[in-house]
């Protein structure tokens, strides 16, 4: 049996953290399928096509990744997709009791479809989207947290704002 893996997030932007966990996910799963959310109501800095663009970038040399866009729920894209794992991160203890709060509203909606969460390396466990953008938003130098690309698209989004 195929396991369909899906792992959602904004991605705003793609971090380093986020293409670990892609990268181990691609080792257990047939396919994992990074979903990326239009989120507006997060009001991401990069646009939604601009965030699916740069994690196909990023993620591009796994071939049993796709990246593709979504703007509903969660639960109803996973199945839309024949997803049957949810897949989130967990930096630090702090992020448990909201992604145990999301597992069990999610199991309770889609009974089957399973969450699993998987934890970044040690040397991406602190990076986060928001304190990227943070960074690049103050001219800091965040380059060894994301891919070179990123890098270019976020100082170039914030020079013009």
């Amino acid at each position: 049996m195929s396991t369909i893996a899906v792992y959602p997030g904004t991605f705003d932007p793609i971090t380093n953290g986020h293409t670990d966990l892609v990268e181990r996910a691609s080792k257990l799963f047939e396919k994992v399928i990074v979903a990326v959310a239009a989120s507006p109501k997060k009001r991401p800095a990069l646009s939604h096509e601009l965030r699916i663009s740069l994690a196909k970038e990023v993620l591009g040399h796994l071939t049993n990744v796709e990246v593709v866009g979504f703007d509903n729920l969660l639960t109803e894209f996973t199945r839309s997709v024949s997803g049957k794992v949810v897949i989130r991160g967990l930096r630090a203890v702090s992020d448990f009791e909201y992604e145990f709060q999301l597992a069990n509203m999610n199991r309770a909606i889609a009974p089957d479809v399973e969450s699993i969460f998987l934890t970044p390396s040690e040397k991406h466990s602190y990076i986060s989207s928001t304190l990227v953008r943070e960074i690049a938003s103050l001219n800091g130098d965040f380059g060894q947290f994301v891919n070179p690309e990123v890098k270019r698209v976020l100082q170039e989004h914030y020079q013009t704002i």
